[in-house]
């Protein structure tokens, strides 16, 4: 009686957690790729990634948290630090072929990089979504002038949870290792350097 009474409570936790997200469309999506004729010119000089001050962060151990900014693998609490460090190596690799004789800079300014909370990791399943959201401009690195963009890019991804992501996690892939190979195509994609990542999918997602 009482095992099956607690299965109940949880269960029940469970739905009310859920309300707190929401079944949406999500996407891998941007307006325009830059034209790989156009970017075989250049060469990367710099990557510039802001994370705004203005963005709110969340340290709630809860399911779906309400805020920007949700991080959870990296140790200590810089999570603005932590998120511009992702996003910066991914589109370094993304970028690494560039070879032309013109350099640029790639400009990325965060507006929202809501990941899985370990809570919604373990307690899920067949859900959640690494919901990311950045505008990226690419400028010539001597004059500044706007070569490509601003664009907004929407870069979210379904997430692993429950058994996929233990059996992943066994496998040594972690959810950086899974956004971080995501950022790679998208911007890798954006800039003419490989396929077009672009889809949408639904999910439930916070």
């Amino acid at each position: 009686m009482y095992h099956a009474m607690f299965s109940r409570l949880v269960a029940a936790a469970l739905a009310l957690a859920l309300l707190g997200g929401c079944t949406g469309r999500f996407a891998t999506s941007y307006s325009s790729a830059v034209p790989a004729g156009t970017s075989a010119g250049w060469s990367l000089a710099d990557v510039r990634v802001d994370v705004p001050e203005t963005l709110t962060v969340s340290e709630a151990k809860v399911i779906f948290p309400q805020a920007d900014i949700v991080w959870r693998e990296d140790e200590g609490t810089d999570r603005r630090a932590q998120v511009a460090a992702i996003i910066d190596a991914s589109a370094r690799r993304a970028l690494a072929p560039l070879a032309g004789e013109r350099p640029v800079v790639l400009d990325v300014t965060v507006e929202r990089f809501h990941a899985m909370t370990f809570e919604a990791e373990h307690m899920l399943n067949d859900a959640g979504v690494h919901d990311i959201l950045f505008t990226a401009r690419v400028s010539d690195a001597a004059t500044g002038a706007t070569l490509f963009g601003p664009q907004r890019i929407e870069a979210s991804l379904p997430a692993m949870a429950g058994t996929d992501m233990v059996q992943a996690r066994q496998r040594g892939s972690s959810q950086k290792a899974q956004i971080s190979a995501h950022l790679e195509k998208v911007f890798a994609g954006w800039l003419g350097l490989g396929p077009d990542p672009r889809m949408s999918f639904v999910r439930i997602g916070g």
